[in-house]
């Protein structure tokens, strides 16, 4: 016997959606307003370093109370971090999986204010750390607090909420709702559920709308590409993709090297290490500040190059973008390892336009390309550093073309990204934040 239609539908205004949906956009439109005000506070304070640092370069005796401001940051921030430090230090990523997996456990509004407070004590003096971590963690903790206090959730509902918090975190830092809900997907719960799915798109359309509202309709790194990579020029791609996987691995190694290294600083208290690059940033600062923070200036200023043309293809050309790689890569190992709130998003994007600038010099050197697809080996080169060192190729992709606005490049990323990821897997590396939750060493069922 065939079923009927009345057999196979559900009963009309059966479904819970409407209730999953009202609380998913609770958390996103929370987690907007509390990464709006983020982001606006540093937006605000970083054009301050370009102002105070050249004036510290012309009267050098006004490094003394600056550095004098950098030990009472640190103290400051060794304060709220310390009685939570494992809890707040770095993204918090790892933490948040440990979460949702039981391993851990996380007092959502501790967690928060000090993630917030933290992560704004960090980033503003200059650390090359990442927005965009301490916003997925926070996220989650809204996500917490409003299914413990408010929603009053069972079990499986404080999951979904924490995990729509993710999403909506992520989304709000970058104004990128879809990547938001596919790094949930990708890297946290590695589970597609429809109606799961549903509640975390929810939530993260509802950040980004605050964002909007707060920042305009244009991500927070727009970076426009137009016309498309000539096919000329496709066979150069896996070799770009070989380079970025074996540097996606350096990567990796190196940061997983960091906690053992600042380990072995016993005289200075795990939660006082930030004075560390606090005090050694200053000279890099001095240098040219804009190579401080995050940072997404930075990107903005290496896509919008006004160079001469003929800089272009010089040898010469590669030395600059040579000496920031090396600052960059220094710096944002030194601010991440050293217990501070702190994301590695920004960083490695800025790591990766780098190298596309290197890349893309050589290739215009050898006449592959044209200067005028300079800025798209750039994007292509960001994307797959991104998804190599994430393991996370669909997260880069579709982060990388909602930044962009086209869907032009989508093919040379993907040529790029899937080479990159499989060379960081033949050599041996593993999604960043589930190695540094593995180097947390959680243990399972802590209910139990």
């Amino acid at each position: 016997m065939i079923k009927n239609a009345k057999q196979i539908l559900a009963k009309p205004f059966s479904t819970n959606m409407t209730k999953t949906l009202v609380q998913a956009i609770s958390v996103g439109l929370t987690t907007g307003v509390i990464v709006s005000a983020f982001r606006w506070i540093i937006d605000q304070t970083m054009p301050l370093l370009y102002q105070i640092y050249p004036q510290m370069a012309a009267q050098r005796v006004l490094i003394v109370p600056y550095i004098l401001l950098m030990f009472i940051i640190a103290i400051t921030l060794g304060k709220i971090t310390a009685p939570y430090l494992e809890q707040v230090i770095g993204s918090g990523v790892p933490q948040i999986e440990a979460v949702l997996l039981n391993e851990n456990k996380m007092p959502w509004w501790s967690i928060l204010w000090r993630k917030f407070i933290g992560g704004l004590l960090a980033i503003c003096p200059g650390l090359m750390l990442g927005r965009e971590g301490p916003c997925i963690e926070m996220g989650a903790m809204v996500g917490q607090g409003l299914a413990e206090k408010v929603f009053k959730s069972n079990k499986e509902n404080l999951r979904t909420l924490q995990e729509c918090g993710v999403a909506a975190g992520l989304a709000a830092a970058f104004s990128a709702p879809i990547a938001g809900a596919l790094f949930l997907v990708e890297e946290i719960t590695f589970d597609f559920k429809p109606q799961k799915v549903v509640a975390v798109l929810a939530a993260t359309f509802s950040a980004d709308f605050v964002t909007i509202l707060a920042f305009g309709n244009k991500p927070c790194l727009y970076l426009p590409v137009n016309d498309y990579l000539p096919v000329t020029a496709y066979w150069a791609l896996p070799l770009i993709g070989i380079f970025l996987g074996i540097m996606a691995y350096i990567y990796q190694y190196v940061l997983l090297s960091l906690k053992p290294w600042f380990s072995k600083i016993k005289k200075i208290p795990a939660a006082y290490h930030s004075i560390i690059p606090l005090i050694l940033i200053i000279p890099v600062g001095l240098f040219n500040a804009h190579l401080l923070g995050g940072s997404h200036v930075l990107i903005d200023n290496l896509f919008n190059l006004n160079w001469n043309v003929k800089a272009f293809g010089s040898w010469d050309f590669l030395l600059l973008p040579i000496l920031f790689l090396i600052i960059r890569f220094v710096f944002s190992m030194l601010s991440y390892g050293s217990s501070v709130p702190g994301g590695i998003f920004m960083p490695i994007l800025v790591l990766a336009a780098l190298l596309g600038i290197i890349c893309a010099n050589i290739m215009i050197k050898l006449q592959i390309i044209l200067p005028m697809y300079f800025p798209h080996i750039l994007v292509i080169s960001m994307a797959a550093y991104f998804g190599a060192i994430e393991k996370a190729p669909f997260t880069a992709i579709t982060l990388l073309t909602e930044m962009i606005g086209t869907v032009q490049q989508v093919l040379p990323m993907i040529i790029v990204t899937f080479v990159a990821y499989y060379i960081l897997d033949i050599l041996g590396g593993k999604p960043i934040y589930e190695a540094l939750r593995l180097q947390m060493n959680y243990h399972k069922n802590i209910d139990k």
